[in-house]
Formats: structure tokens, C-alpha cells, sequence
């Protein structure tokens, strides 16, 4: 069996090897670095992909979602809700814009921003609500867009995760993730389902005059050169990582399925046993992309089992160990604990085993028996 990775970019690029570096050299020829044919290519191919009128590339996935919030003239002191339980990125650029961080808990099934909370959540001063499509998972993207409806407010879709996953509605119709807000942002970080050989991101829109503005915002504010029409960043998607993930993105839905198809063999294996709770699915089988396979585990020391896997030889991650409102940076005194009991629980048990396109049987299997097998000896 060969060595198990948390993300085997290695595999993944030998599949590929041939048309990648082909594409590379031909930015290597062209000496267009930077806003290159490859990166107006990638955007076209994307919108036509995900079926949004705008995607926007820039640097990275926490630019993207500054870049998305920048868009829209928030103010400083707008409140902004999003999820307690994601990475910082999300909170960091709320707070960097001066804008009100309000954290609120999630639902302990699927990992994502509670309805009930965001509702309870809603001030005068709240201006926007930002979903994170945790782990590849569709957040219950309808019941928030009813909300942002009813009370005017801007839908900021986190989809650094889940990026090729669709969200069916009540009512069967179908959307892919980062098209159904108001604007969307993505990071194209080598791990991610849709991963560039660096930095990359892209926010996406179906907006005409917002597409337009976040098209200033991330070339200094120009539309016209030394013509700073609005206040910008200099954020850009390289030539080099447009051309990677030109190539990619057509194997994105292969992609997709095959973690899909990992992550079948890990639920069949964790069957029945009841200190493993496995991911939980909602909404048919294209609703989670599997970023990330999480366990929960009950009555389990997580710690301990996060070691002997290392020591087994098998990578794994936990994904996030601490709360965001419980974070120097973010702390409130506004929170109390008792509104953050799932966040709070789920920090003491989530682990997540490797997902990649890679994975095989037998690497999954070990994986899973390993798992099993300390949780049965130490019970």
C-alpha cells in the first residue's frame, strides 16, 4: 500500500501531467503573467461551469470575500452574521473592514449556519449574513435567502469549500453553490476540490453593476489605466495558476465523484458503530463534495486518537479545535456560551480522516480499521 497523504496532489498531477505543463509553457512563451488569455479563458470557462453571468478572479479566497463585501458599501459597524464554526478567513475579513462580526451557532448535522440562530441574530444594524458551505456541504441556502429577503439584507456565499456542488431547492429546482446570493467568493488553494499550483480565488456574481465595480476593486480601483474610479486592491489571478486550473476544471466533476465515491466506502465502514457519527447528507447525492470527510466521535478521546493515527502513518486533521468567538482576536463580550453548544461540542469531537481523488480501497480500509480499532479497545 502506498503512503497515505491528507491530500495527494502528487497522484493527482501525474494523471494530468502532460496537458498541465503544456499549458504552463505556453504562459512561459507568451510572457503574459499577469490578466493573460489563460486567466480570461478560466473566467469564461468557469461562468459557463457554475451558470453565473460574472466571475471575477483575484489572488486568493479571503481577497475574494473582502472583495465581495467591499462591493457592496457596507459601512463600518454593519453587523455582518456568519457561522461560530469555520475557518477565520471569514470573520478576519469582517473585521478588517471595520464591519461587526456577529457569530452565531450551526447546526450539529450538517457543520452549517443555523437558521434559527441567524433569525435570532437579526438587529437594526445587521446588513448581511454569510453563509460557509462548511466541508463541501450546501448550507440550506433557500431558508437564508428567505431571510435576507425579508429583512433586506445581502447573502455573501463562503464557498471556498464546496465549489461544484448543487443545491436542490423544495421545490426541485437546481443551483450550483456560489450562484444563489448575492455574490460569491471561492479560494482555489492547491487542497481545495478545485485547486491551482498556488494562490488563486475568484468571486462570482449575477449582478451586471456589482460585477462591474468588483472588476475596479481588484486592479487598484481602474477601469481605465491611472484612473482610480474606486477605492481597490491589487488582487489578481496569475497567468500560471489560470492555465492549472483551465485544465482542472475540467476534470472537476471527476473530481467530485470520486471523493463522493471515498466517501461511500468510509460510511459503509463506519456502519452501525455507534461511537462514529459519519457525515451527514441532505438533498441528493451532488449536495456535498466532500472538502473535508468529518467524523464525529462520541465518548472518545479525539486527542488520542488524532496520535495514534499519526503514529499508524495516517495523516488527519481537525477542523477547528477552537470556536471563533472564543478567539483572542474575536472575542465579544455580547456571547454567551449557552447560545454555542453545538460549536462548543463539535470542537471536542470532529476529526477529519484523508480525502483526495487518490484515495484507494485499500488505503481506506486501513484507514477505517485503524479508526475502529482504537475506539473498540478503548472503550
Amino acid at each position: 500500500m502506498k503512503n497515505i497523504q491528507m491530500v495527494d496532489l502528487k497522484g493527482q498531477y501525474q494523471k494530468i501531467k502532460d496537458v498541465v505543463d503544456a499549458s504552463i509553457s505556453q504562459v512561459l512563451d507568451t510572457t503574459a503573467y499577469i490578466n493573460g488569455p489563460q486567466v480570461h479563458g478560466f473566467q469564461k470557462k468557469l461562468e459557463n461551469y457554475l451558470d453565473v453571468k460574472h466571475v471575477i478572479p483575484c489572488a486568493n479566497g479571503t481577497d475574494a470575500l473582502q472583495i465581495a463585501m467591499m462591493g457592496l458599501d457596507l459601512k463600518p459597524g454593519d453587523e455582518v452574521i456568519t457561522a461560530d464554526f469555520t475557518f477565520a478567513a471569514t470573520v478576519e475579513v469582517i473585521a478588517l473592514l471595520q464591519l461587526t462580526p456577529v457569530l452565531v451557532d450551526v447546526d450539529p448535522k450538517t457543520f452549517n449556519i443555523d437558521i434559527d440562530a441567524i433569525k435570532k441574530a437579526i438587529t437594526p444594524k445587521t446588513k448581511a449574513i454569510v453563509p460557509v458551505h462548511l466541508f463541501g456541504q450546501c448550507a440550506n441556502m433557500e431558508a437564508i435567502m428567505e431571510i435576507a429577503e425579508a429583512h433586506n439584507l445581502f447573502v455573501i456565499e463562503d464557498n471556498a469549500q464546496a465549489i461544484g456542488a448543487t443545491y436542490t431547492y423544495s421545490d426541485g429546482r437546481k443551483a450550483k453553490l456560489g450562484t444563489i446570493g448575492h455574490v460569491a467568493s471561492t479560494s482555489f488553494f492547491p487542497s481545495k476540490n478545485l485547486g491551482c499550483y498556488g494562490d488563486g480565488g475568484a468571486i462570482f456574481t449575477n449582478d451586471d453593476a456589482l460585477a462591474h465595480k468588483l472588476r475596479g476593486i481588484v486592479n487598484h480601483g481602474m477601469y481605465e489605466r491611472y484612473h482610480h474610479d474606486v477605492v481597490g486592491v491589487n488582487s489578481r489571478l496569475d497567468s500560471i495558476q489560470a492555465a492549472v486550473l483551465n485544465t482542472k476544471l475540467t476534470h472537476l466533476d471527476n473530481y467530485n465523484a470520486a471523493r463522493l465515491q471515498a466517501a461511500d466506502a468510509y460510511d459503509k465502514a463506519f456502519e452501525g458503530h455507534g461511537s462514529i457519527v459519519t457525515p451527514f447528507r441532505e438533498g441528493g447525492q451532488d449536495n456535498h463534495v466532500f472538502h473535508q470527510y468529518t467524523l464525529k466521535v462520541k465518548d472518545v478521546n479525539r486527542d488520542a486518537l488524532v496520535k495514534h493515527l499519526n503514529e499508524k502513518g495516517i495523516p488527519c486533521g481537525v477542523y477547528y479545535p477552537i470556536p471563533l468567538h472564543l478567539q483572542k482576536a474575536y472575542k465579544d463580550s455580547r456571547y454567551q456560551e449557552e447560545d454555542f453548544t453545538v460549536t462548543n461540542q463539535l470542537v471536542k469531537e470532529v476529526i477529519s480522516l484523508p480525502m483526495h481523488t487518490e484515495l484507494d480501497d485499500d488505503q481506506i480500509e486501513f484507514i477505517a480499521s485503524t479508526v475502529i480499532n482504537f475506539i473498540n479497545s478503548n472503550s
